[in-house]
This record gives C-alpha cells, structure tokens and sequence, in this order.
C-alpha cells in the first residue's frame, strides 16, 4: 500500500516557501504521492471553509512537476465541472509529461452552489456533466485526433499531442461516498476516493456496495484509494466516536493496517482539521507526518509496519 499526503494550498500563512517545504518534506520522508485540492472562485461559501489566499491546482502541479523527482503528484479532488474538458485534458497531459508520468486525476462533481454560479455553470447538472467530460477525457487521452458529440461538450478532430506519458492513461480517482459516485467510478475511474471515512462504515458498507454495483455493470472492481483524515492525540479516543486517522499513534496504525488488510491501493493522509488558523504554521502538521514515516509506516518497502 502506498501513503501520500494532501498538500494544504489554501489559507493563513501558505504562500510559495510554505509549499516548497511542505512537499519537500513529504518527498524527503519517502511518501509516495502529493495531492491538493480544487477552487477556483472562492465566493462566500468557499471562503468560510477555504480562506486566501488559495493556488489554484493546475498551476500548482504543474510547478510540482519541476520541483519533484520521484513522488507522484495529482488533485484531491479537480471540480470536473469547472473547465472545460479540453483544458482539463491538455493541462493534465502536460503534467504528466513534464513530471515523466507521475500524475494521478483526482475528480469529484463539486459542492459549492455560489461557486458555480461565478462561473457560470448548471449546478444542477453538475453530476452529468462530470460524468460526459470523463468519458469525452479518456478520448482526449487515448487517440491522436479525437471527436466527440455530447449533451454538454461537442468538438471535432481535435488533435491532442503531447498525450499523457503513462499508458494508457494517468488514472482517474473518483471521490464521494454516494451511489451515483460509485457508479461513476465503475464506469469511468480507476479508483474510488472517499474522504473522511468511518472505518466500519468503509468495510461494512462502503466496499460491499462498490463491489455490488461494479457485478452489476460487470465491470472490475476499481481500486480503493481513501483520504483520511490525520490528526494524532495524546490518548486514545473512544472508537465510535473517531473517524479513520484519529487517536492515539497506535490507533491510527491499526486503522492504516485495516486499510492495507482490506485492499487499499493507496491512503492519502490530510493534515487539516477545519480550522484555518491552525495551519497559518505548518509544523504541528509536518511533525505529525515526521512521526508517521518513523514510527508507522516503512515507506520504503510501501508497507505499514
């Protein structure tokens, strides 16, 4: 099982050297993958949750690519609806070239109503439209010339060189923990990317639903590829009342080991625990990563210890 971090790249005190320490860090520590996350219109209701200043993720991952040698990098999650598919598919080729196929697409459909109102897009339709644009992105990925005729998006002979490095494309990780998300991963994703997991709720009812529909659609069953949150306390705390990654250090590496044991392909560890201010320093969250690699997980063979 791999182990990634997700990159904060909005609110007090981020700015171009926070970042350039925070993925430094990661990648000197030996985890696997950097994601950060996606808005592009902070109106009211972002903003409360996602203060300024806030780097936008194309452009992020796209400097990632140069900054980095070895660490995968990708989106947790790109609001699908937000770009073009056409601007989503050339951007995204061209990090996966220029960082030598070390990109994985993060997607969800987005909550943020007044978000979608600044640009101007249905939110209603958002799920839709995010499911066309994936199916009209894999084209964009996989031919040299490519054509597609949609409810939402329509373009013709559009030639796409330079495609992505990896083969036969990077892999899409689709989030959100609702059927229709689930669904969506079946038909067009590589990997299911819930967020903020209950650890019965992912075992007992979450993979057995996945698996049910991917029979269903007699499709393979995607990868599971779960965010969790990290946050480490002092004693343990009551297990029907944490969500996987909470507690003490020794709780959280059963919870890791439960993961490994169930499958996971990948678990992205997420530092931020909704409050702005704490991360104006980044400390607190890089000691918490510090004392992951060292004491956890043995980063160099991908497995916990």
């Amino acid at each position: 099982m791999k182990v990634g971090v997700n990159l904060i790249n909005f609110g007090p005190g981020v700015n171009p050297e926070y970042l350039k320490r925070w993925v430094q860090l990661s990648e000197n520590l030996g985890y696997h993958l950097i994601m950060t996350s996606d808005h592009i219109a902070p109106t009211p209701d972002v903003q409360s949750r996602y203060p300024a200043p806030l780097y936008e993720p194309i452009s992020l991952l796209g400097w990632l690519a140069g900054t980095t040698t070895e660490i995968e990098i990708g989106t947790t999650v790109m609001i699908v609806p937000y770009r073009n598919v056409l601007e989503i598919a050339r951007a995204c080729a061209n990090i996966d070239q220029l960082s030598g196929g070390r990109f994985i697409l993060g997607v969800g459909i987005g909550w943020a109503q007044q978000e979608f109102q600044a640009l101007g897009v249905p939110f209603k339709s958002r799920g839709a439209m995010t499911n066309e644009y994936l199916e009209a992105l894999k084209l964009l990925w996989t031919q040299d010339v490519a054509s597609y005729q949609g409810r939402f998006v329509s373009f013709e002979n559009v030639h796409t060189e330079p495609r992505p490095a990896r083969s036969p494309h990077p892999p899409i990780w689709v989030g959100g923990p609702s059927d229709a998300a689930m669904r969506r991963t079946v038909l067009y994703g590589d990997a299911w990317h819930p967020i903020r997991i209950r650890m019965d709720w992912f075992r007992d009812t979450g993979i057995p639903r996945l698996k049910e529909i991917a029979e269903e659609m007699g499709r393979p069953m995607p990868d599971l590829c779960p965010r969790i949150r990290l946050r480490l306390t002092d004693s343990p705390l009551p297990d029907g009342q944490r969500i996987a990654g909470e507690g003490s250090l020794d709780q959280v590496h059963r919870d890791l080991a439960e993961l490994e044991g169930l499958g996971c392909a990948y678990v992205l560890l997420d530092t931020y625990c909704d409050d702005p201010e704490a991360i104006r320093y980044g400390e607190a969250s890089w000691t918490m990563l510090a004392t992951m690699a060292e004491k956890v997980l043995d980063l160099g063979n991908r497995t916990v210890r």
